[in-house]
């Protein structure tokens, strides 16, 4: 994943993006909600598509669930390192913490990915490294290791411990070698026929004795 998506100038990225974190989040962020926040210029039109390239608005311009992270300020350098990473991953293949000294390199990959000029290479480039400026790599992925096993915990935990939050032990073992003992009760009817106690006597041998 690279977008294509870029800034003709990024010199009022920073500002739009403090804009977010401030108020509250428009019901559609279009170019008349750009120009009520002071940004007027043509220029600043190309945010929107960039912006719901990062997953910020949907296709309508309605301000996505990251949008509304964003706007915690304690969170949005994590929310914009997560945003980067998935729009333009195939950068951070390259190099998984870039930097401006990867500025060729990057302007290399826009130009092989999506046979663009080179000035449309360095726009693009210069539009990711912007954003990067407003990301925390690092603490986006100390965040993302730490969530990974808190569920991981979370997930084995109740098959491992009982009610009590304790971990079960063995107090008694069943013992592994069974001995089983059947008693066998007849009654015999009464009768002076010795034919039907053999009957008898030679089912219970057929049927209970004999395996």
């Amino acid at each position: 994943m690279l977008t294509r998506r870029y800034l003709v100038s990024v010199k009022n990225l920073p500002a739009i993006m403090a804009k977010v974190t401030e108020g509250t989040a428009p019901r559609k962020f279009t170019f008349a909600h750009l120009k009520s926040i002071g940004f007027k210029s043509s220029n600043d039109q190309s945010m929107l598509p960039l912006l719901k390239e990062l997953g910020f608005l949907s296709e309508d311009g309605t301000p996505t669930q990251r949008y509304h992270d964003y706007r915690d300020q304690s969170r949005s350098e994590i929310v914009m390192a997560r945003a980067l990473r998935e729009s333009y991953e195939d950068i951070f293949h390259i190099n998984e913490r870039p930097s401006e000294k990867d500025r060729k390199t990057i302007e290399g990959k826009f130009k092989s990915e999506h046979n663009v000029s080179d000035n449309v290479a360095k726009r693009q480039t210069a539009t990711f490294l912007a954003l990067l400026k407003l990301a925390d790599l690092e603490t986006e992925d100390s965040v993302t290791d730490s969530t990974a096993g808190t569920e991981f915990r979370n997930e084995v935990g109740p098959a491992a411990n009982d009610e009590s939050g304790q971990e079960p032990t063995i107090t008694e073992r069943a013992p592994t070698n069974l001995s089983l003992r059947y008693n066998v009760e007849v009654h015999l009817p009464a009768t002076k026929d010795i034919e039907v106690y053999s009957l008898i006597f030679k089912s219970i041998k057929e049927h209970l004795l004999d395996d």
